[in-house]
């Protein structure tokens, strides 16, 4: 009988970290999903807190500054995550799985409802702050863990640290810009702010949901990302009637039309026959008395022109101003320069609007010309008897460019020799200083220039300033009929200032030095 030889056992199959290539591009689409969520959110964060309480240098300052330096908190502790020096590549595969999977499902929730929680925090009169700082830590330490547990995944799959981590971060910054241009220009103009928190917030989830399809033994987790992905958006269309009740709080009359458009949030009250007009939670205007606002802003400037036939009007987009110019039987041509085509639409279509800016758009000699002042001037060819400029206070810099030096001299450059220039200038009581700045600044491109102000009821007391070549008198200055607030024999007073709302140790606005935002921010106004 012969002896058969021994046959060695086959080996025993050996688990596999390799990734195929469905799993792989997963994992990198996953790095851009993930940058693209977490810069939105810091988008959203900011865009809500400055709609809310103003201050938006401050309000981006901690929603991005606190979100980054959070990131980094997060991208150690992800060290912890399958951390044991005696796992093999497949459960520490499985156990980063389980760990990156987490945190999406934690996050996912969290960007939806911490945008919603600020908000209620605020109608309610809490901390909104310190909301604030708390929401941005813990979606910061979240999304910092992220990339380092994608860059992990990767990598035991390649074993090169290098090669992994260039794959990751490129994603990862393809994604940040894709967030970055996709929350401003698509989903806050098409949905709002805070539905746009629970699309943004879906996102981690289904990509929880398509991994687990990737990976055959995680799919205990597909039916959890399915869920929660599913719940944010059937949720979604229910925000919006409860966001808008809880913005219905912020205001003291019924709200009757709100918009979001690409650059504001616009906002129309009405309380009897008062329609006011919101702009980032901001009072405009009051049909109450807007006129006494517009009468000071344009006739001055139309009445020291003598014979005024073009005129440039900056900003003013509801029609108010507009309507002002248009008394003037002198005039041309009226060339409009507006940031937000929403302003003017809503102008020319709302019907309380319309009632008080007389249909002003309407007229032939208005040529409407949509985009940023301070780019569309130096482009403009002709030169104008009348300037305008009806801007927002300077609050923040990218305003403060509009009083600055700079502009002030391409606007002298676009003046006629007797040509006169107009700005509104805050409020000379609770921003003193601005006033005398805006003076000051004008001032130093050459022209003569001249502060007045007039009381508005729904301001208090407001300030302009007004500029020529020549040093203007308006003594026995005729006006056009009919006006509701100011008269020849009024119109010198207005230049006449009490010695508490006039404050000259200012500096000149420049472009590098805008420090007319800082004179802005007056601790007066926190009684305003």
């Amino acid at each position: 009988m012969t002896s058969q030889p021994l046959q060695a056992a086959p080996p025993a199959a050996v688990a596999s970290t390799h990734l195929n290539r469905q799993q792989r591009h997963l994992l990198l689409l996953t790095a851009a999903v993930s940058s693209g969520c977490g810069l939105a959110a810091e988008l959203l964060l900011g865009t809500l807190t400055s709609y809310l309480v103003g201050a938006q240098a401050l309000a981006y300052g901690v929603a991005v500054g606190g979100f980054l330096a959070a990131m980094g908190l997060g991208a150690y502790l992800s060290r912890f995550v399958a951390a044991s020096p005696n796992l093999g590549e497949q459960a520490e595969q499985q156990q980063l799985l389980n760990g990156f999977f987490a945190i999406e499902l934690t996050l996912a929730p969290l960007v939806a409802l911490v945008p919603l929680g600020l908000f209620a925090l605020f109608t309610l009169g809490g901390p909104v702050w310190i909301g604030l700082t708390f929401g941005t830590l813990i979606l910061g330490v979240l999304s910092g863990m992220e990339v380092p547990l994608l860059t992990r995944l990767i990598e035991l799959d390649e074993h090169d640290l290098s090669e992994s981590l260039a794959g990751v971060l490129a994603l990862d910054y393809v994604g940040a810009l894709a967030g970055s241009l996709l929350f401003p220009a698509v989903l806050l103009p098409l949905i709002g702010l805070l539905p746009s928190a629970f699309v943004i917030g879906s996102l981690p989830a289904w990509m929880v949901f398509f991994l687990s399809l990737a990976f055959p033994k995680m799919k205990p987790w597909r039916y959890i990302g399915l869920g929660v992905a599913i719940a944010l958006c059937v949720i979604t269309p229910a925000v919006l009637p409860f966001s808008n009740n809880l913005e219905n709080k912020l205001y003291k009359a019924p709200v009757v039309m709100r918009s979001q458009s690409t650059y504001q949030r616009i906002v129309l009250t009405r309380f009897g026959q008062a329609v006011r007009l919101f702009l980032n939670g901001e009072l405009q205007l009051s049909t109450i008395d807007e006129y006494r606002y517009h009468e000071a802003l344009v006739h001055p400037a139309m009445a020291a022109a003598d014979n005024p036939k073009t005129v440039l009007l900056m900003g003013a987009g509801d029609g108010m101003a507009l309507r002002e110019v248009l008394k003037w039987p002198s005039v041309e041509n009226v060339h409009i320069v507006e940031l937000d085509p929403a302003i003017i639409e809503l102008a020319k279509s709302d019907t309380s609007l319309l009632k008080f800016n007389e249909n002003a758009f309407s007229d032939p000699r208005v040529v409407i010309e949509y985009g940023d002042a301070f780019k569309a001037i130096p482009k403009l060819t002709e030169q104008f008897d009348v300037i305008v400029a009806d801007f927002p206070d300077p609050d923040e810099v990218a305003i403060a460019k509009l009083y600055s030096k700079g502009f002030y001299q391409q606007l002298r450059s676009h003046l006629t020799p007797n040509g006169i220039l107009v700005t509104q200038a805050s409020s000379p009581f609770f921003a003193p200083k601005v006033i005398s700045c805006i003076t000051k600044t004008i001032a130093d491109t050459g022209l003569i220039a001249e502060p007045y102000n007039v009381n508005i009821p729904s301001f208090g007391p407001w300030g302009f300033v007004i500029a020529s070549q020549q040093k203007l008198s308006f003594q026995e200055t005729p006006l056009p009929n009919p006006t509701q607030f100011l008269s020849p024999e009024l119109l010198p007073t207005l230049f006449v200032f009490g010695k508490d709302i006039i404050d000259n140790a200012v500096e000149v606005n420049q472009l590098s030095n805008p420090v007319i935002v800082p004179y802005q921010s007056n601790p007066r106004w926190s009684v305003y």
